[in-house]
This record gives structure tokens, C-alpha cells and sequence, in this order.
């Protein structure tokens, strides 16, 4: 997935912020794992404290909360922190229609994207399968295209539907990954 919850004007820190700005840290505990509490606390009451120091100090305590705050947030979808990454980069065209859907309590202009995208993709797949259907027995160099082709469509398929309902055809579940998608 596109950078975006440890991004400097991601939510994780847009919520930092508020927290800070507030002196309320429920505004950012949301975003991490109940097990790191105690710890952001810590580091928050350091920050409040650094903070009361001149404008240098506050922003370097500012950082310090953003990244430990973005550190234990991908603590607890099972990622790697790599750093807070730089404001305005591009999140795709998924993530904002998905915030916007929040923000306006109307989906439908995000689900209307998202179906759309995938039966493009499904119809283009679809189409060059197709296209491969059509070959001389005794070329099997283009007997092998279609097979791949076919094998492809098929798979992918396949693993769309898996990704979308969680589980395999039988209906077992897979395990789901949550969080920001860095996985």
C-alpha cells in the first residue's frame, strides 16, 4: 500500500497532534495496541515536559512523539517501523475516496471506484485470455501462451476472491492483515 499512516500528515499524526495540542492522549491511543500504553504515556509526559523548553525543544519533542507514536503504531499490525516519512506523499487513489467515504458518511463514490477498477483489470485479463484461446495444436509455443494466460485469469481470480471474503472456496477463513497495508 502507499505510504500513509507513517507519513508526517498521515492520521496517525494528525492525531499526534491533537493530542498535543489537546494535552488528551486518548486522541492518539486509538491507533496503538493497548500493550503499548504505558509506553506512549511515558513518552508523552516527556514531550508535554520537553515542549515548555523554546521552539527548538518543541519541535524536536514533537518528532520524537510523531515517531514513537508511528513505531508502536506499526508495532501493533506486526510491521517494521522504517521512519516517519515525508508530508504529501502520493497515497494512490483508493485511500483518499476511503477517507472522504468516512468523513461524509457515503461510500458509494469509493465502492463505485473500486468496482469499477477491478472489472477493468477482470475484462482486460479476460479479453487477453481470449485472445491466446485460439491457437494451432501444433504451435505449442502459442499453446503455451494460452496456458499461461488461462492459468493466470484463473489464479487471479481466484486470489481476488480470496482477498476479498477472507477464505477459499470451501468457506475457510484465512487470516486477515489489518492495519495500514504495509504488508
Amino acid at each position: 500500500m502507499p505510504p500513509h499512516c507513517d507519513t508526517r500528515d498521515g492520521p496517525v499524526v494528525k492525531a499526534a497532534m491533537k493530542a498535543l495540542e489537546t494535552g488528551n492522549l486518548n486522541y492518539v491511543l486509538i491507533w496503538i495496541p493497548k500493550e503499548s500504553e504505558k509506553e506512549l504515556k511515558g513518552i508523552f509526559e516527556k514531550t508535554l515536559r520537553a515542549r515548555k523548553a523554546g521552539k527548538d525543544a518543541l519541535e524536536v519533542a514533537d518528532d520524537w512523539f510523531f515517531e514513537n507514536t508511528i513505531r508502536l503504531h506499526r508495532a501493533g499490525e506486526g510491521a517494521a517501523y522504517t521512519g516517519m516519512k515525508p508530508a504529501g506523499l502520493s497515497e494512490g487513489p483508493v485511500v483518499p475516496r476511503a477517507e472522504k467515504a468516512i468523513e461524509t458518511e457515503d461510500a458509494k463514490e469509493s465502492i463505485g471506484f473500486i468496482l469499477k477498477t477491478v472489472e477493468d483489470d477482470l475484462t482486460h485479463r479476460f479479453h487477453h485470455v481470449m485472445a491466446k484461446k485460439k491457437y494451432d495444436v501444433n504451435d505449442v509455443a502459442a499453446g503455451r501462451e494460452y496456458i499461461e494466460a488461462f492459468i493466470g485469469w484463473v489464479v487471479y481470480s481466484h486470489h481476488l476472491y480470496v482477498n476479498v471474503t477472507g477464505g477459499d472456496s470451501h468457506g475457510e477463513h484465512a487470516a486477515k492483515t489489518g492495519g495500514c497495508g504495509h504488508h
